[in-house]
């Protein structure tokens, strides 16, 4: 073997890697697309797109390359997206996506009549309005003319891995993130299916996430200009994907990731379900399990209060402002909740706060709450691990905003702990390279990729007094959703 090839299927853009047998990598290349948003609260792209930017950016990836050379393709995608596909494969509609809030009366049909406990049992977890079982209820109770034409169910990435290889196949950490997998026995849950009103012929095979799934069709190899003998791996959700890629897979080991989304990602070898169901329990990409949270908003408040409300994209000039003396001191509090939240709340109604302002509040006072008000946000899922007993003392970060070195001290000193930081931050995309690597046979398994690639950088440590200052404000922070909460329903 000399190189894979590693996607993150992203939001916002599809970043592709090409990786050597050493884990360097060689080259990367990105290729964007947009979001559609038809409503309030919706969120839809077009898989085609996805496609397109896929060949485009793997023409490009290769070029200057022996393309006899690459042995593997491994896919990390954003979850929960909902594509579905007629008899003649083509996609009926566009993807409604992971952060699309619009299933409010499906998820509460499913928590409530069908029952939270029910549910728990049945796939480990409650409906969230981004999981996929609640978007295909609503599609059939809103466009039943395209809930009829459904002949494949997949999620993003997998139809990435479809047009490559003709397989239709997803993986268990992908999968478990529909409620529709039971994921303590890794198998479609037959129960939910009915519920659902969908058959297992519509759902994709199982498969691990290193395992392969097939080689690339010959028309689809000219195509990308690569050999139809490569071999193609299930890959992951990007959340399980950005944890291979960060090492995160012993008993008990932390990774927050702070993308488009902010997740707490907390490996596990046995199946676990906490008390509440605030954190999803999901199969792992290593073969394992975890428990994950996920807040909708993470970088993308710091995307939208600088570029959409300042009307910039110089993040560093914006940030210069901030010292260390002001953290901690902020009178200005921010509820990321720009799409509504999911952990720890599961509340689609929720919105996106300024609160605490006065006359003398300047541009980096409310810049400084949106990067607190992210970590706050995290803070309160750290809140429910350890009331499950779970004591984090170090995490790893990565993500676009791990990038910058003030978030980094903000999240350090917010949750008291440790921050990793390490020395190829391309989660998703490295994780689904080293899953490859362990397709191909180059290695026994996730485990051995893991000691051989994933090296630390640096180390920060909390601030002792600045780490008091954040416990005293995520206090007043922690009050301002439930005294608002009722608010929301009426300002939709």
């Amino acid at each position: 073997m000399n190189y894979v090839i590693g996607a993150d299927l992203g939001t916002s853009a599809l970043k592709l890697l090409l990786v050597d047998r050493c884990g360097e990598i060689v080259k990367t290349v990105s290729k964007s697309y947009p979001v559609q948003y038809p409503q309030a609260g919706w969120s839809e792209q077009n898989p085609e797109e996805w496609w397109a930017a896929f060949v485009a950016g793997v023409r490009q990836l290769v070029q200057g390359i022996d393309a006899s050379q690459i042995q593997g393709i491994g896919v990390g995608g954003q979850m929960h997206g909902l594509v579905i596909l007629d008899e003649g494969d083509t996609v009926i509609r566009p993807a409604i996506l992971w952060n699309d809030g619009r299933t409010e009366k499906e998820t509460a049909y499913l928590n409530e009549v069908v029952g939270k406990k029910r549910l728990s049992e049945l796939t480990a977890n409650i409906a969230f309005a981004g999981f996929t079982a609640p978007k295909l209820l609503w599609l059939k109770n809103n466009e039943p003319q395209h809930f009829e034409k459904i002949s494949k169910i997949m999620l993003p990435k997998d139809y990435i891995n479809y047009k490559l290889t003709g397989v239709h196949c997803t993986d268990y950490s992908d999968a478990s993130g529909m409620l529709l997998l039971d994921v303590k026995n890794k198998c479609w849950s037959k129960e939910m299916l009915r519920i659902c009103s969908v058959s297992e012929t519509q759902l994709p095979r199982l498969f691990e996430s290193y395992a392969p799934v097939g080689h690339l069709q010959p028309d689809v190899a000219d195509v990308l200009g690569l050999s139809p003998n490569v071999t193609v791996v299930a890959g992951a959700g990007d959340n399980a994907a950005a944890a291979i890629g960060t090492g995160t897979v012993s008993n008990g080991r932390c990774n927050i990731s702070l993308g488009t989304s902010g997740t707490v990602f907390i490996s596990s070898n046995e199946f676990a379900v906490d008390n509440y169901n605030a954190l999803h329990s999901f199969c792992h990409a290593s073969g394992g399990y975890h428990l994950m949270a996920c807040i909708l908003s993470a970088a993308s408040c710091n995307k939208w209060f600088c570029e959409d409300i300042l009307e910039t994209e110089d993040y560093k000039a914006e940030e210069s402002a901030i010292t260390d003396d002001d953290l901690g001191r902020n009178t200005v509090f921010f509820l990321p909740y720009l799409m509504g939240e999911r952990s720890p709340i599961n509340d689609t109604d929720a919105r996106a706060t300024f609160i605490g302002m006065r006359m003398d509040t300047k541009r980096k006072d409310m810049l400084l709450a949106v990067l607190e008000g992210v970590a706050f946000a995290i803070r309160d899922n750290f809140e429910i691990a350890k009331d499950q007993g779970i004591n984090i003392t170090c995490s790893s970060l990565c993500g676009g905003g791990a990038k910058s070195a003030l978030w980094q001290t903000i999240l350090c000193n917010v949750l008291n702990v440790d921050i990793t930081l390490l020395q190829t931050e391309q989660g998703p995309g490295y994780g689904a390279a080293m899953l490859t690597m362990v397709g191909c046979g180059e290695f026994a398994d996730v485990k051995d990729s893991v000691n051989a690639f994933v090296k630390l950088k640096k180390t920060i440590t909390p601030d002792d007094e600045i780490a008091a200052r954040y416990e005293a404000q995520y206090g007043k922070f922690k009050n301002i959703y439930p005294t608002l909460k009722h608010l929301f329903k009426t300002i939709k």
